[in-house]
């Protein structure tokens, strides 16, 4: 269910980044106020922009609702591990197969998690 809400939080995230990139900015009204063909438009002089406007506001009401809803989750987990706390998976011991350093003494067994004992010179 979380993963559902993360992929439609992150559709919703771009769809609303795609809108605001979509709308003029405030002064480009100006062109249309002189006449300059505007409202000869789909949405009208104030259609497209008041339409844009809308689908912004409600996607982004959307997107504070989700935010809210994966917080709240996120928050209600009781498991949740940092990831320094997480145990790497040991490797299967295999000393056999090992070759065996030239410069180790073989006379004491090595295990394989312990450091080998460098030659005095």
């Amino acid at each position: 269910m979380h993963t559902i809400l993360l992929i439609v939080h992150l559709l919703v995230a771009l769809a609303l980044i795609g809108l605001v990139l979509m709308q003029r900015g405030k002064g480009a009204d100006m062109g249309a106020a002189f006449g300059s063909g505007a409202s000869s438009t789909v949405f009208g002089a104030r259609g497209s922009a008041s339409f844009l406007s809308r689908t912004t506001a409600v996607l982004a009401i959307l997107f504070f609702v989700f935010t809210g809803i994966l917080t709240f989750s996120a928050s209600q987990k009781k498991d949740v591990k940092s990831v320094t706390e997480l145990v790497a998976p040991t490797a299967p011991s295999t000393t056999d197969t090992q070759p065996k350093s030239p410069s180790i003494d073989s006379s004491t067994p090595q295990k394989p998690g312990d450091v080998p004992v460098v030659p005095e010179k």
